[in-house]
């Protein structure tokens, strides 16, 4: 089995979404596809080894998906990082731009145990501000990021470049 025609074969492209001018990536028929969808959590797992992981932070929204199974497969707790407003308790937060507007991101104070290794799970690496934004609040929170899993990497945006030295995995690079 070819894994990587297989994901690119599900990942499906829908022109102005969510705004004119952007192509978004719609990854609902790669989820719907066990094999696919078991072979990027498994990829993601194999790529930063078992064992290895203490916490596994998701982005909202699709990036929960793929980060609840990674988390499973870890044996780790899974953090949620959600839009501003969305978490009940004390949060931290952090702004950050993205291609086509302006967010905030929010996680919750006590998320993380000093030195907790930290894995944060996407979907897409675009311009790299969620992501970015996403690692400084695991930072900020105490947690030691080890590196970044996304799914896909629009890699003519080079979100990369802003993520410095950190380990950025991508299984799908357009």
């Amino acid at each position: 089995m070819d894994l990587d025609k297989l994901i690119n074969d599900r990942i499906r492209d829908v022109p102005d979404y969510p705004k004119p001018g952007v192509l978004f990536k719609d990854i609902t028929p790669l989820l719907a596809d066990h094999v696919a969808f078991a072979g990027v959590v498994d990829t993601i797992v194999n790529h930063h080894g078992r064992g290895t992981i203490d916490k596994i932070v998701g982005i909202e929204a699709r990036g929960f998906i793929l980060a609840a199974p990674v988390a499973y497969h870890f044996g780790a707790g899974f953090v949620p990082v959600r839009k501003k407003g969305k978490l009940p308790a004390a949060t931290l937060e952090e702004n950050y731009d993205l291609e086509y507007g302006a967010e905030t991101i929010e996680m919750h104070t006590d998320a993380f145990d000093p030195g907790d290794r930290v894995l944060v799970v996407d979907d897409v690496l675009a311009t790299g501000g969620t992501a970015r934004a996403a690692v400084d609040l695991v930072r900020r929170g105490g947690g030691d990021v080890v590196g970044l899993s996304v799914l896909i990497e629009l890699s003519f945006l080079d979100g990369r470049a802003r993520l410095g030295d950190l380990d950025v995995h991508s299984l799908v690079t357009v």
